[in-house]
C-alpha cells in the first residue's frame, strides 16, 4: 500500500493521540517504584509505561516527545521540537536529536532485559544528516536491537520525518548487568 506524506502524518497524529488517551489519568511522569517493576521483564515494564501504569520520564514532557510503540527489541518515539529546542540559526539543536535517538535506542535494549537485569549506555554515536526546521511537523526515532548478550547490547536507530526523510541515525553500546538496587522511586523512609 502506498502512503502519501499527508496520509503518513495523519497516521502519526492518530498514533500519538491514541497513546495520549491511554496515558491520561495514568501514572504520568516520575520515577517507578520497586513494586511497579518487581518481577517484570524490561518489555513488561515498557509496555506498562506505554499503558500509563508506570511513570514515564519527565524529559519526554520537557522535550515534547512520546513513546509510540514498544515490542521486543523495538522502541519508537515521536516528537515535535518546540521553538525552545532550536538554536539561534533556526534549526533544532543537536542535543534534541541525540536525546530522542538515545531514548529509542535505550528503550529498545530495555525490552530485551529479563526481570532482574538492567543496562546503561556506554557509548552513543549520532550522525546528523539533515537539519530539522520549523517546516518539519513531527519526527520519529525508531530504535532496534542488533545484539543483546549477557554483558553487552548494541542497537541502531533512525530519526525520520513522515515523508521518509532521514534526519539522523545513531548506534549505541550498552552494558548489561544484574540489578542490585531498587529503582530510584522505590526508596522508603
Amino acid at each position: 500500500m502506498s502512503h502519501t506524506p499527508h496520509n503518513h502524518i495523519d497516521q502519526w497524529l492518530a498514533d500519538e493521540e491514541a497513546v495520549r488517551k491511554r496515558a491520561q489519568g495514568g501514572a504520568g511522569p516520575g520515577l517507578a517504584t520497586a513494586e511497579q517493576v518487581a518481577g517484570k521483564s524490561g518489555l513488561e515494564v515498557m509496555q506498562a509505561m506505554l499503558r500509563g501504569e508506570v511513570p514515564h520520564a519527565h524529559i519526554a514532557r520537557t522535550l515534547n516527545f512520546t513513546t509510540i510503540e514498544i515490542s521486543k527489541g523495538v522502541a519508537i518515539f515521536q516528537g515535535t521540537p518546540q521553538i525552545e529546542h532550536f538554536n539561534p540559526l533556526g534549526s533544532v539543536h543537536g542535543g534534541w536529536f541525540a536525546t530522542l535517538l538515545d531514548s529509542a535506542l535505550g528503550c529498545a535494549v530495555h525490552t530485551m532485559m529479563p526481570a532482574g537485569r538492567a543496562y546503561t549506555t556506554a557509548e552513543l554515536s549520532v550522525n546528523f544528516v539533515k537539519a530539522i526546521t520549523l517546516k518539519v511537523p513531527r519526527v520519529r526515532a525508531e530504535g532496534r536491537v542488533i545484539h543483546c548478550g549477557r554483558q553487552l547490547a548494541t542497537a541502531e536507530a533512525r530519526l525520520v520525518g513522515p515523508d521518509g526523510t532521514l534526519y539522523a541515525h545513531a548506534t549505541t553500546t550498552c552494558l548489561v548487568f544484574d540489578m542490585k538496587h531498587p529503582p530510584a522511586g522505590g526508596a522508603t523512609t
